[in-house]
C-alpha cells in the first residue's frame, strides 16, 4: 500500500507539469494585454511599456515559464499584478467560504442523493422512481446560476427565510453561518446529487438482482437491513469512484455560485483576476484545484480496499 501511495504521488508530478504548461500557454497566448489593463485608458505606449517591463511581460515566452515554474517549484505562487500581495495571501485570505461552501455542498449533496437512489432502487419502476429520475435529469439539466436565481426568489425574496447573498464566518456563529450557505449549497449541490442519485439507483438494481440478495430474500431478511447494510455496502465502490469524479463538477461551479451568491470566496477571487488578467492568480489557483483533484481521486482509489477488502495494490 505504501509503495502504490508512493507511485501514485509521483505520478502526480508530469500530471501537475502539463496542467502547468497549458494553464501558462492558454493565458499568456489569449488576447489582451494586462499591462494595459493596469495603466488604464488614458496611458501613453510608453507607460505601458514600462509596466511590461516592470511585470517581466516583455520577456520571451519561454523564460517566463522557466522563471514561474521556478518559483513553483519552491512553492511560491507569485504575485498578483493589481493586488501586489502574494498569491497565495490573497488564497489563505479567501479560503474559509470556498472551503465552508464545499464542504456544506458535500455532505449535502451525498446525503440527499444516496437516500434518493437507495429509495428509487427499493421502488423500481413505481412511480416514487420516476418522480427520483426526473428530479435527477432535471437536476444535472438545469445550469448552477438558474437554480441559484430560483431559490433566491422564492426562499429570500418571497418567503424571506434565508438571506439573499453574502457570508457570514463561522467564528460569528453556527446558525449565521448555516443561513448564508444553505442556498448556495443547494444550488450547487443539485447537479451533483442528481450524478450520484442515479448512478446510487443503477448499482443498487445491479447488486438487488445477484443470488446472494435473492438468497437474503428467501430467508426472510428485513427489507431495510438487506438495503443498508448487504445491498448499499456492495454498491459503495461505484458509488464513492462518481463521488471522487463529481468533485470536478463542484469546483467548476464554485466559481459560479459565488458570483451568484455573492460569497468572497477563491471563485471570486479568480473572476476579478479573470476580469484584470492577473496572471499569477489565474494560474495559481488553477494549480491549487487540479492538485486538490488528483488528491481526492488518490484518497477515492485508497478508500476501495476499506469498501472492498478483496481490492488489493
Amino acid at each position: 500500500m505504501i509503495a502504490y501511495i508512493v507511485r501514485r504521488l509521483l505520478s502526480m508530478l508530469p500530471v501537475m507539469a502539463v496542467v502547468a504548461l497549458f494553464v501558462f500557454l492558454l493565458l499568456h497566448l489569449a488576447p489582451g494585454d494586462p499591462a494595459a489593463i493596469i495603466a488604464g485608458d488614458n496611458a501613453t505606449p510608453a507607460n505601458i511599456a514600462a509596466i511590461r517591463n516592470a511585470l517581466g511581460l516583455d520577456e520571451p515566452l519561454w523564460k517566463q515559464f522557466l522563471v514561474w515554474t521556478a518559483k513553483l517549484a519552491r512553492g511560491d505562487l507569485g504575485e498578483s499584478m493589481f493586488w501586489n500581495e502574494s498569491v497565495t495571501t490573497l488564497v489563505g485570505q479567501r479560503a474559509e467560504p470556498t472551503i465552508s461552501l464545499a464542504t456544506t455542498t458535500i455532505i449535502f449533496a451525498v446525503t440527499v442523493a444516496i437516500t434518493l437512489g437507495v429509495v428509487a432502487a427499493a421502488r423500481a419502476g413505481t412511480l416514487v422512481d420516476r418522480f427520483v429520475m426526473g428530479f435527477a435529469v432535471m437536476g444535472f439539466s438545469v445550469p448552477v446560476f438558474v437554480v441559484g436565481y430560483m431559490l433566491i426568489f422564492l426562499f429570500a425574496i418571497q418567503l424571506k427565510w434565508l438571506p439573499v447573498q453574502g457570508y457570514t464566518p463561522i467564528a460569528e456563529g453556527l446558525l449565521p453561518w448555516l443561513r448564508n450557505l444553505t442556498l448556495p449549497s443547494i444550488a450547487l449541490g443539485m447537479a451533483y446529487v442528481a450524478l450520484i442519485a442515479r448512478i446510487t439507483r443503477a448499482t443498487m438494481l445491479d447488486v438487488l438482482a445477484e443470488d446472494y440478495m435473492r438468497t437474503a430474500r428467501a430467508k426472510g431478511v428485513a427489507p431495510r437491513p438487506m438495503l443498508l447494510k448487504h445491498a448499499l455496502k456492495n454498491a459503495a465502490v461505484p458509488i464513492v469512484t462518481v463521488i471522487g469524479i463529481g468533485v470536478a463538477l463542484l469546483i467548476g461551479g464554485v466559481v459560479i455560485t459565488e458570483t451568484v451568491f455573492n460569497i468572497p470566496g477563491v471563485g471570486r477571487l479568480v473572476v476579478d483576476a479573470i476580469a484584470r488578467r492577473d496572471y499569477p492568480i489565474i494560474q495559481g489557483v488553477i494549480i491549487i484545484f487540479s492538485g486538490i483533484y488528483v488528491l481526492v481521486n488518490l484518497l477515492v482509489d485508497l478508500s476501495y480496499t476499506l469498501l472492498d477488502p478483496r481490492i488489493r495494490y
